[in-house]
């Protein structure tokens, strides 16, 4: 009997691993560049929740930060179903 399920394995969202020292403006201007950086901010944010919801304190500031770190992994477009 065959499998009738559908095969969704080759399809991925287009993603980066940030540069060191890399700011979600730095982010949009580099590979958003083509929307105005504050809309291309908002979008990478809410693409990245796992990123953006990380609330970690800055040793030099004593204050909570947003780090993102090269070993992230960024999403540049929405989720495969909200495409359609």
């Amino acid at each position: 009997m065959a499998n009738d399920t559908t095969q969704t394995t080759g399809i991925r969202r287009l993603s980066i691993h940030p540069q060191a020292g890399d700011t979600w403006a730095s982010i949009a201007e580099r590979e958003l560049s083509e929307q105005p950086q504050e809309a291309a901010v908002a979008q990478l944010q809410s693409w990245n929740l796992h990123v953006f919801a990380r609330r970690i304190i800055d040793d030099a500031t004593g204050e909570m930060g947003n780090p993102i770190l090269p070993s992230d992994i960024l999403f540049l477009e929405p989720p495969l179903a909200a495409r359609q």
